[in-house]
């Protein structure tokens, strides 16, 4: 079984590390690795509500695929920050409304249903991180 190309790139990122250190130690101690989730722009639209608004768009995307993310679209209009601050309030808004047609319109065939659940999933998260003070950019 041959390795991977990535599987070589690590490796090699790996050796890097341990040519560079002097003292012979392993890659492992001391290195802080950063791992940011980039996220597409429909996915940063998702606004920072507060806890109980996004538990209850939550509980609209579960049995009304889309209703939870066309209501959280309306909390952008009124202050709600998202992971897209260089875009204007009315981008976003319609970021938000194109999602939840995104999800009535491919609910027939159970991935928008899904996809609306996992959408308010991520909205009370959000909304915790919020509540904790936890930065807006993880």
């Amino acid at each position: 079984m041959e390795p991977s190309h990535k599987d070589a790139e690590t490796a090699a990122a790996a050796a890097a590390v341990a040519a560079a250190d002097p003292r012979g130690a392993s890659s492992s101690s001391g290195v802080v690795v950063q791992v940011r989730e980039k996220k597409g722009p429909l996915r940063a639209a998702i606004p920072y509500m507060p806890f109980p608004v996004a538990v209850i768009c939550l509980f609209l995307n579960t049995f009304v695929p889309g209703l939870g993310t066309f209501v959280s679209a309306f909390t952008v209009l009124c202050g709600a920050r998202t992971d897209l601050p260089d875009r204007h309030v009315c981008c976003v808004f319609w970021l938000n409304i194109a999602a939840a047609l995104i999800q009535v319109l491919t609910a027939i065939v159970m991935v928008g249903w899904i996809m609306s659940i996992f959408w308010g999933m991520d909205m009370v998260i959000l909304a915790s991180y919020k509540e904790q003070g936890i930065p807006q950019q993880l």
